[in-house]
Formats: structure tokens, sequence, C-alpha cells
């Protein structure tokens, strides 16, 4: 029990609730202060900026798969393995194709020998018509003379029968002669050796097995590192069989996952910043928002999701959003294709579209490293027929 020593003086009260009061108003303010901290921190940098950390590292994957049947005798490179474009990765079993490619030179010089054989019989035709026209011309005027000569009763008439005989055999022979020459015309007609039809067929089948037999070899179209090898010496493989996949790291983006109420703001073109889990926040990538999805990832799933149930919940959907990087960061702080990182986007620039408003005016990606062997195909066609034609006539190249 308190003692009357112990009770407040009545001079001690008015201090304690001024106090009281004192701390209580200088909470107030600093819950103020906090809440105008807050609202401006919002309205002036948290509202324009989004993040997430469901983004991740992604890539083209080229695959090499075969265009011929083969059994494998070289694998020339392995997982992890950096190659160059063009450079070789596999080779088959070339004996088959070789063969094959052998016989279409074959075929196509014989061809165009044959080719050259029609252009001399329309020249020796030529000379043959010019003979017959020359037979039909004497044949006539030895007619015309027994003619005259059996009117004055000089000749019997049983002479005039028989020159009209030849007459008429000689005309015979000249339209023969004419004939032939219309019908082997016919077959070179507006053409010369390398562009005859069958000289373009052979050439065809010589292309195709070039083309075969250079298949035999794959190479890196892209330049990468090979991952996801599979392929064993010995294996026999079917076109379109997967062996083994070249990444080309320097080709990477981000794909990153906002949720759709993120998604108001955000237009192609913002600035935006990359941490990627495998440096941590040491390093900031830069790049910039380059297409945003065209539908959410649920939309796109093998079983898209279906609410005509009565018990349906709503969840908020992702849609990804596709980041372009910055190559020269890239170069100095290399990624992986599926890692994990935080992407934040700036969404003060607004000036951007949110779909993109013009198609591609190029292709995105391009490998010439095939055109080569279509090349070498066309000079080895050239080159035998040339060999093969005569060395003055028809024989020009196209």
């Amino acid at each position: 029990m308190a003692t009357p020593s112990d009770a407040p003086t009545p001079a001690e009260v008015p201090d304690a609730t001024r106090k009281r009061k004192t701390w209580l108003l200088a909470l107030l303010l600093v819950l103020i202060l906090a809440g105008a901290a807050g609202w401006a921190w919002y309205s002036l940098i948290g509202r324009w900026h989004e993040s997430t950390d469901d983004a991740y590292v992604n890539g083209n994957v080229v695959e090499i798969t075969p265009l011929v049947t083969g059994t494998v005798t070289s694998i020339g490179a392995d997982d992890g393995d950096l190659v160059h474009a063009g450079q070789v990765l596999l080779r088959f079993d070339p004996s088959d194709s070789e063969v094959a490619l052998q016989a279409s030179e074959a075929k196509l010089a014989r061809t165009v020998r044959q080719v050259r054989g029609l252009y001399s019989n329309v020249d020796a035709l030529k000379a043959q018509v010019q003979t017959r026209q020359a037979e039909l011309k004497k044949a006539r005027e030895n007619y015309a003379r027994r003619k005259v000569l059996a009117d004055s009763g000089a000749i019997a008439a049983e002479e005039l029968s028989h020159s009209r005989d030849d007459l008429t055999a000689a005309q015979s022979a000249l339209d023969n002669a004419r004939q032939q020459l219309n019908t082997s015309t016919a077959l070179i007609d507006d053409t010369v050796v390398s562009s005859h039809p069958d000289v373009m067929a052979a050439a065809s089948d010589l292309r195709q097995a070039y083309l075969d037999n250079a298949r035999t070899t794959l190479v890196a179209p892209v330049t990468g590192y090979v991952a996801k090898r599979t392929v064993q010496l010995g294996q026999r493989l079917q076109p379109g069989t997967a062996t083994m996949a070249v990444i080309p790291l320097d080709q990477v983006w981000i794909d990153a996952n906002f949720k759709e109420t993120q998604l108001r703001d955000m237009r192609i073109g913002q600035p935006v910043e990359i941490t990627a889990d495998l440096y941590g926040s040491e390093v900031k990538y830069s790049g910039t928002v380059d297409s945003l999805g065209a539908g959410t990832g649920s939309a796109f799933a093998l079983l898209p999701a279906q609410n005509a149930t009565g018990n349906w919940i709503k969840i908020v959907q992702r849609v990804p959003v596709r980041v372009h990087l910055n190559p020269e960061q890239l170069k100095d702080h290399p990624l992986r294709i599926g890692l994990s990182t935080v992407v934040e986007v700036d969404l003060h620039d607004q000036s951007g579209p949110a779909l993109a408003q013009q198609p591609p005016q190029q292709a995105s990606y391009t490998t010439q490293v095939y055109d080569r062997q279509l090349a070498e195909a066309d000079r080895l066609i050239a080159q035998l027929i040339h060999d093969n034609s005569a060395a003055s006539g028809k024989t020009a190249q196209r």
C-alpha cells in the first residue's frame, strides 16, 4: 500500500502530462514525415520502376541435325567447346555418296556429248537438204528438156515418164530431208549445250548428288559453344536426328515474367537494369525492353487453364517481357542459358509503343556457311560441260 509520501505532488502531475503530450506529438510528427517521405518516394521514384525476380537468361539453341542418312566416323567438338561458323562438327562415311556423285558426273558428261551429237545431226541434215534441193533442181530441168523433146517426137513417151518419176522421187526426198531437219531442230531450238533440257536435267542430278556428298560433313552454322552432345561414333543417323547444339552466348537476352498489373506503363525501349545471381549485386547489366509478350505464360501452356468451374479463383497472370542486353557487358561478364536474374525497368520514358508497330525489315539471324556448297556444285557442273563440249560451235555457257 502506497504511503502518503509516495503519491505525486500536485506540481509533478502537469509536468508528466506535458512530457507525455510532447512525446506523442513528436511521434505523430515522425509518422507524418515518414508518410510524406513514403508518398514522395512513391510519386517520384517508386511508381516509375517495376521489378521482378522471375527472370531468366535465354538465347538461341541451334540444333545440329543431318540432312542425309549416314554413319558417324568423326566428331569434331564436345560439350563446352568453342566452335566457329563453318567449323566441322561431324563427318559421315562418304563412300555411298561419293559413288553416287561419280555416277552423276559420268551421266552429265555423257549427256553433254549426246547433245553435241544433236547439233551435229542438224548440221548434217542441213547439208542433206541442200543436196536434195540440187537433185530436185536437176530432175526438174531434165524433165523440162525431155518434155520439149517428147512434144516434138524426138524421144519416146516412156523416157518422159521415167523423167517424171525421177522428179517426183527428188521432191519426196527433199520433203523427207526437210522433215528430218525440222524434227532435229526442234530438239535444240533456241538452246546452247549448257541450256539444253537434257543437260539441265543431268546437271540437276549432279547438283543434288554433290550436295548429298557435301552434307556428309556437318558444320557449325554459327559461332558459339557446344552443348547437349548425344551423338556417338559409329551411330547410324537419320535426317533430322538431334546430335548436338551450338549456343551463341553473345546473342542471349532476358525473359522477364512481369505480373499483368505491372505492365500498364511499360513500353518498348525503356531502360532496364539487370542483376544476375551468378555475379551478384557487384555486376549490373544495362539493357532495354525489346518486346512485350503477345500473351500470358499460361495461355501458351501445353494445357491452358480452363476457368469454367464454379469454384474459380482469380490468379494474377504473368506476361513475358524480352530484354535486350548490352553486348559489351556480355563480353566482360558472360551469361549462360537459364541463369536467374533480377530485372528492374525504369518507366519514366513513355514515348515508346506497347507493341511493335512495324514488321522486321531484315532477317534477325542469318548464316552463309551453306552457300559455298551450292557454288562449288555449280563450278563443277560448268567445268564438266566445258570439258565435254566441242572446242568451237554452240558451246556457250550460260
